[in-house]
């Protein structure tokens, strides 16, 4: 494979069907910094694979950063090289690694989400292998300690927490099957299955967003339209349907009083829609060319409004919010 390249600062090998890589497959490469084989069907890696290279560093598929009694910890989950928690230690202006995260527990993670609930601070992490399980962990004193295994063998994809009606719910995504909702049980202090999001299977991401009273998600599809579902109380039915073949990123984010969403395609354009009130559906509002986001992330800075948007492709580009006045 780089029997010609001495050298490689990034390589990317996602979203293919490989099972095994032979311990050859970088006979010749000096120098490797980043390697990602992210949306494979890799379980282990040769033993002796990477021990000609002079640089490796992991991969890393999410981080998230969270305070816990005003200390900040940071989790970061790794498709190779195990997942761990670091601690900020402010004397040292260091982070320090506080604990590993099971291997095989957490085989292949693909998404983190942290959050509250009646005063805790849990996380959890969506496992992406066929042998894997997506799972919930709980901060005790000092350290984060498996609570729940929630959704195991699906190849979960995304996860989203929705704290609303004093019912906190997380809900699953999985490139198998139709997202799970999960339903908090404050007696048994777990997540339990309250039903599935039938309206669209194998959904990539998935996120929400409130408009008024009403709560609302947002699915995107890799094959197929993405779809945005309003909750009916204890069902969600769908709104909308947007066009979006080759989606593997949306994010809807709030500009002063502006509702958006960002719609992302390995095989166009990201699209920009804008949140019409009257008719309680997204318009298009503009396209960005932005080759195969990975990710949205809106972003105040001072007075500047940007939108992050990551690629798998090309550059990372940042965009800034502009209101033009058109009265005159």
């Amino acid at each position: 494979m780089a029997a010609e390249i001495s050298s490689v600062f990034s390589s990317f090998i996602e979203n293919n069907d490989i099972w095994a890589l032979s311990k050859f497959t970088f006979r010749g490469l000096k120098s490797l910094t980043h390697l990602s084989l992210a949306n494979n069907n890799l379980q282990t890696l040769p033993r002796d694979i990477f021990r000609p290279l002079d640089i490796l560093t992991p991969s890393a598929v999410h981080c998230k950063p969270m305070v816990v009694d005003s200390q900040l910890y940071v989790v970061v989950a790794q498709l190779f090289g195990g997942s761990y928690i670091y601690h900020w230690d402010p004397n040292t202006t260091r982070f320090t690694k506080l604990q590993d995260i099971d291997p095989q527990r957490v085989r292949k993670p693909n998404d983190l989400e942290a959050f509250r609930i009646d005063g805790d601070w849990y996380f959890a992490v969506a496992d992406s292998s066929k042998a894997g399980a997506t799972s919930l962990y709980r901060w005790h004193q000092n350290g984060f300690y498996s609570q729940q295994a929630l959704h195991p063998w699906h190849r979960d994809t995304d996860l989203e927490f929705v704290d609303g009606e004093g019912k906190p719910r997380l809900i699953v995504s999985s490139s198998s099957q139709a997202p799970v909702i999960y339903q908090w049980s404050r007696t048994q202090k777990q997540f339990v299955a309250q039903g599935e999001v039938t309206q669209v299977p194998d959904a990539q991401a998935v996120k929400h967003f409130r408009a008024g009273r009403d709560s609302y998600l947002c699915l995107s599809r890799y094959i197929g339209d993405s779809k945005i579902l309003r909750w009916e109380g204890a069902r969600f039915s769908e709104v909308q349907a947007l066009p979006s073949r080759g989606s593997l990123a949306l994010q809807p984010f709030l500009v002063g009083g502006r509702r958006y969403l960002a719609l992302g395609s390995d095989f166009s354009f990201t699209q920009i829609y804008q949140w019409d009130d009257g008719r309680q559906k997204f318009v298009r509002f503009q396209e960005l060319a932005v080759q195969a986001p990975r990710a949205f992330c809106y972003m105040p800075a001072g007075d500047a409004q940007l939108l992050l948007a990551p690629s798998f492709k090309g550059q990372t580009l940042v965009y800034r919010h502009v209101v033009v006045d058109l009265s005159a």
